[in-house]
């Protein structure tokens, strides 16, 4: 198309439907899972240890995730695809 817009036929977009929902600067899922986590190991088994590795592995995961917010969807279907091709 050439960049006309037919009459009737556009739509607004929100952009929170195409934004990836961020929480402490991490994707949901993977945030809820690496805190969870955590908080499993420090208050349920009192592993105090843990939660400076916990914080050594969330500034990294934050600065991926702000270079590329879809870095991690695009990570875990990497993983899912077949290594091979099948002709």
């Amino acid at each position: 198309m050439t960049g006309r817009a037919i009459q009737g036929f556009e739509v607004d977009i929100h952009q929170s439907l195409i934004e990836v929902i961020l929480l402490g600067g991490l994707p949901r899922n993977l945030a809820l899972i690496l805190w969870t986590s955590t908080a499993a190991l420090v208050l349920g088994l009192h592993v105090i240890w843990i939660l400076p590795f916990a914080f050594m592995l969330y500034v990294p995961l934050t600065i991926a995730s702000k270079k590329d917010p879809y870095f991690f969807e695009v990570f875990k279907r990497a993983l899912r695809t077949p290594k091979r091709l099948v002709p």
